[in-house]
C-alpha cells in the first residue's frame, strides 16, 4: 500500500470510521452528543464543541493548501468558535467536519506519492507528509480529550 493510501486510512480511522488504535473515532464519539452537552464547560477544560471546532479549523485549513490555496489558518484563531445555541448549529458544525474530513482524505488519496516529501508552504512547516501525520496525531490527542470529557459529562 502506498504511503498516501496509508495516511488516508489512518486519517479516516481517527475521524470517520476506524476502531483500530483508539477503538473509537470522532464520528462515533460525537454522534450522540447534544448541543447542550457539547457546550457544557467542565472546570478549565475546553468544551467538546471547542475541540470539535478546533480540529475542523485545521482540517479545513490544510485542505485549502492541498487544493492549491494559501495557508490562511493561524493558531491564535483555532479556538474562536462562534456561539452554538441550538442543535442545528451543533449538527451544522459536525456536518462541516465530516464533509471537510472526507474532502481532506480524498485530497491525500489523489496526491502523487512524490508530493508527500515536498515542502509544505514554507520550510519551517516541514513536508506535506509531516503535516498530514501531524493532523492525524493532533486528532487522536483531541479525540482522547473528547472521550474523557464525555465520560465526565455522563457521571
Amino acid at each position: 500500500m502506498s504511503s498516501s493510501l496509508q495516511l488516508v486510512k489512518r486519517f479516516r480511522e481517527v475521524l470517520l470510521d476506524g476502531l483500530w488504535i483508539a477503538n473509537t473515532n470522532f464520528k462515533d464519539q460525537l454522534s450522540d452528543i447534544t448541543w447542550q452537552e457539547a457546550t457544557t464547560k467542565i472546570g478549565s477544560l475546553n468544551t467538546i464543541a471547542m475541540l470539535t471546532f478546533h480540529i475542523h479549523y485545521y482540517i479545513a485549513g490544510i485542505a485549502n493548501v492541498l487544493e492549491g490555496g494559501e495557508l490562511e489558518i493561524r493558531d491564535q484563531y483555532s479556538f474562536d468558535i462562534p456561539p452554538i445555541e441550538s442543535q442545528k448549529q451543533w449538527e451544522d458544525l459536525l456536518n462541516q467536519l465530516w464533509a471537510d474530513s472526507e474532502r481532506f482524505a480524498l485530497l491525500i488519496e489523489r496526491m502523487p506519492e512524490s508530493k508527500l516529501d515536498e515542502v509544505f508552504v514554507d520550510p519551517q512547516y516541514g513536508t506535506y507528509r509531516r503535516n498530514i501525520d501531524g493532523m492525524i496525531e493532533h486528532s487522536y490527542y483531541h479525540l482522547g480529550q473528547i472521550t474523557l470529557i464525555k465520560k465526565l459529562l455522563n457521571n
